[in-house]
């Protein structure tokens, strides 16, 4: 009876996963459960929460830098995200970091401009975030999440009596999950921003050569981490400029054209 209902059931996840398989921008299969909408509201929220929380910049000549590399990153974008509203904010705090929502928000920190020392080593690390967002990230890593804990609380529940080692089990396979599972797609998806946000520096006029640059100062400004790769959530600084040097020669060709017809990017 048991192994007949696990069996049902685990064909309907099965099923559901198939129907909502979609495809990235660089052609990638994925899972995404939930709509975009949702996702949209969520964005929306956390934004307004870290306005209330983190003093925005009072430089107006930093602001208007932040507003111009952001503004021609949108220019680029698919018509369904660049005629939206998008918002832009920079944040009076140390952390050298930006980030993109649903909802179609953009936050950059003011520690991110020490180390990002020209216009297209901004562009670089604001074309990854608004990547992430491009690439349904959000939705992926929620909807990952979800099926993951869904398919092995139906599992514990299905697996029979109470014991030590049922525990233990399932303890093992649930870490098997988070480094098998949910750490990986979120190295995928930081490599996958990566390589949306190169293309689109490069069709907004920024010289991509300088994301290779920009990693070069992270790792600098970072120092040598002590967490092997396996166990993170993000691509060693050395995997990500060995990646970004390999997919250079298209946005190279994007940006020398742009350039020899005088149009490139002029915010600072």
């Amino acid at each position: 009876m048991a192994s007949s209902l696990f069996r049902n059931l685990t064909i309907g996840l099965i099923s559901t996963a198939l129907i909502a398989c979609t495809t990235s921008p660089t052609g990638r299969k994925q899972l995404v459960l939930l709509p975009d909408s949702q996702l949209n509201e969520m964005g929306v929220a956390s934004f307004t929460e870290m306005k209330a929380e983190t003093p925005t910049s009072e430089s107006t000549q930093a602001t208007q830098r932040v507003q111009c590399v952001a503004d021609k990153i949108i220019s680029v974008l698919p018509d369904n995200y660049r005629k939206q509203a998008w918002e832009v904010v920079l944040f009076n705090d140390e952390q050298v970091n930006a980030f993109a929502l649903p909802g179609y928000k953009i936050g950059v920190y003011t520690g991110l401009l020490d180390v990002a020392e020209n216009q297209s080593q901004l562009a670089a690390v604001i074309g990854h975030e608004v990547g992430h967002v491009l690439a349904r990230h959000g939705n992926e890593r929620v909807s990952t999440q979800l099926a993951t804990s869904q398919a092995l609380a139906l599992g514990y529940q299905l697996s029979g009596e109470e014991s030590a080692t049922k525990s233990l089990i399932f303890q093992g396979l649930g870490l098997g999950a988070q480094f098998g599972i949910i750490l990986p797609f979120s190295r995928t998806h930081e490599s996958e921003a990566d390589f949306i946000g190169l293309d689109l520096m490069a069709k907004a006029g920024f010289d991509p050569t300088e994301s290779v640059a920009l990693w070069q100062n992270m790792s600098r400004e970072g120092g040598k981490s002590t967490t092997p790769e396996f166990l993170s959530t993000h691509p060693s600084h050395q995997t990500r400029i060995r990646d970004l040097q390999q997919a250079m020669p298209t946005p190279q060709k994007i940006y020398a054209s742009l350039k020899a017809n005088n149009q490139t990017a002029q915010c600072y």
